[in-house]
């Protein structure tokens, strides 16, 4: 059976885009690309400039004092993995990376979240726009980064953030739209402006749902910095490409579970501060 005469090619129209960009905005990928290399570079560095019995230590304390003690053991049992595993490097690469796109990701999409919440159009415009970003799979996003700023790091960070945004967007819409009328028109009556009602009231009321957010946006970014290794990003992701390109299944099996044990210490930290959070006063 023949083919049909007629064909729909995105490609044969987002290429000449891409041409241009590359072309004649050069210079905001390559300032994009400096200011990304920039944070990963001092991300890793603080990581890897200790001992990793150190860092250890440090991270278990830390999660001690913010979260649990039974938390703070099993980010301490999930890190000595990483160690024993021969993937410590990788796994400080893959952490650098995650915390890089969550921090671009969410502040990118808490004020537009902040913004749709308070105009209704504007959320209305969105909404179906977030649909298409929750819908495309994952990869696709991988290809307009390498065509802009190729191979490495950088697309695959942008590629992450533009996974990473949906999730943190929509629920910081959410949790702003439940904050109770009563506490706003409380602030009002007693004269505080927009920034203070904001800042004091709405964002407290909202901090368990924004949490919870934050949480999806950690697992969705560290779902795409592994995929992301196709394209040299490095970290685990590389590493359990390397194993199947090799077929090296001993190496595969090891960079999976440490994916799993990265994935579980931030599942169980973001998890440990949002109850935190939603621990009543008085138990505090």
């Amino acid at each position: 059976m023949s083919e049909p005469l007629i064909q729909f090619s995105p490609g044969k129209y987002i290429a000449p885009f891409v041409d241009w960009f590359n072309t004649n905005l050069h210079v905001v990928s390559k300032a994009i690309s400096v200011a990304v290399e920039a944070s990963l570079r001092a991300i890793e560095g603080a990581l890897l400039a200790l001992p990793p019995l150190a860092v250890i230590a440090i991270v278990a304390i830390a999660v001690a004092l913010i979260a649990r003690v039974r938390v703070a053991v099993l980010a301490a049992v999930m890190l000595g993995y990483c160690l024993i595993s021969g993937l410590w490097i990788a796994s400080m690469q893959t952490i650098a990376l995650v915390s890089v796109a969550v921090l671009i990701s969410v502040s990118i999409a808490f004020p537009l979240g902040i913004l749709a919440s308070r105009v209704k159009r504007f959320d209305e415009a969105v909404r179906p726009v977030l649909d298409v970003m929750q819908t495309v799979p994952p990869w696709v996003y991988l290809i307009p980064a390498v065509m802009i700023f190729s191979l490495g790091r950088v697309p695959a960070i942008i590629a992450t953030v533009v996974y990473g945004i949906p999730p943190m967007l929509r629920l910081t819409t959410l949790a702003l739209k439940q904050v109770p009328r009563e506490m706003i028109e409380l602030g009002n009556a007693m004269g505080a402006t927009k920034r203070a009602i904001l800042f004091k009231i709405e964002i407290p009321l909202a901090t368990p749902t924004l949490m919870v957010g934050l949480n999806q946006c950690i697992l969705l970014s560290l779902a795409m910095v592994v995929l992301a290794g196709l394209v040299g990003a490095g970290g685990l992701g590389a590493e359990v490409t390397r194993g199947l390109t090799r077929m090296e299944m001993g190496l595969g099996l090891r960079a999976g579970l440490a994916i799993v044990a990265v994935a579980l210490l931030l599942d169980r930290v973001s998890r440990g501060l949002l109850n935190r959070n939603n621990r009543p006063l008085a138990a505090r």
